[in-house]
């Protein structure tokens, strides 16, 4: 087991803390420099920097920005690793071990395969083989499990989870399901997997660090949110040269 593994298995023990999601390598490094103690990869902001969406990166695309991350810094990275590209249990487990390849200290895997999940005895089984994977590579990165109905508007936190749960049970070692804001609703799902740790992601809720914490969560991601407000002000300082002919002074 590396140190940025040891590391970041440490911080999953206990307490709360950030994962900001830096898309580059300047990115991470101003995280790093701001003092955060784990990054994490963001499919929609390593998308964008590539001119595409969310979700059309292609795995080698995806791979090579985790490359990119983990060089950048010291600081153990979790890898959004969308669907691990593959439908079959057994694509994922091999493209899961590439994963590990890049140097990712964790990855996620979600249940969403365009706008629907996986059934549920497929998604428990793509995820056993992603866990088996990391086993039989013996790095000790944390494998954790995404639920997304709540992102394609399946907002039931009983069905939220029965899938966390699942996954736990399949060895999933964090769980998240993206797209819970409620405050009583994330800390129901806290509960019902404890104890293991619950990531949430703060772009869909109004809650603060400090609330989130005290409900429990172990982990906040920050998402694209990071990258969404970069390219936000990019188009308004473009936009300011095409429109006024000039640019806002340097800092």
């Amino acid at each position: 087991m590396t140190d940025r593994i040891s590391a970041f298995r440490k911080l999953h023990e206990a307490g709360c803390f950030v994962i900001p999601n830096p898309w580059d390598a300047g990115s991470a490094r101003r995280l790093a420099a701001k003092g955060f103690q784990a990054l994490a990869s963001t499919s929609a902001g390593a998308a964008w920097a590539l001119g595409k969406q969310d979700g059309e990166m292609t795995l080698d695309e995806c791979l090579a920005n985790l490359r990119l991350l983990c060089e950048a810094t010291d600081l153990p990275v979790n890898a959004d690793f969308e669907a691990g590209f593959a439908d079959a249990p057994d694509g994922v487990a091999a493209n899961v071990t590439r994963a590990l390849e890049a140097g990712v200290a964790g990855l996620s895997i979600e249940d969403r395969t365009g706008k629907s999940l996986y059934p549920l005895d497929l998604a428990v089984e793509r995820m056993r083989a992603a866990r088996a994977a990391i086993d039989r590579v013996g790095s000790g990165a944390l494998l954790v499990g995404r639920t997304e109905g709540y992102l394609i508007g399946q907002r039931d936190i009983g069905a939220a989870i029965a899938r966390m749960r699942a996954y736990s049970d399949a060895g999933a070692d964090v769980l998240f399901a993206p797209g819970i804001g409620d405050i009583a609703e994330i800390a129901q799902l806290v509960a019902a997997v404890a104890p293991k740790p619950v990531n949430v992601g703060i772009f869909s809720t109004q809650a603060s660090v400090d609330e989130l914490a005290a409900a429990g969560v172990r982990r906040i991601s920050t998402g694209g949110g990071l990258a969404a407000a970069a390219w936000k002000a990019f188009d308004a300082v473009t936009d300011m040269l095409l429109e006024q002919g000039r640019l806002p002074p340097r800092q």
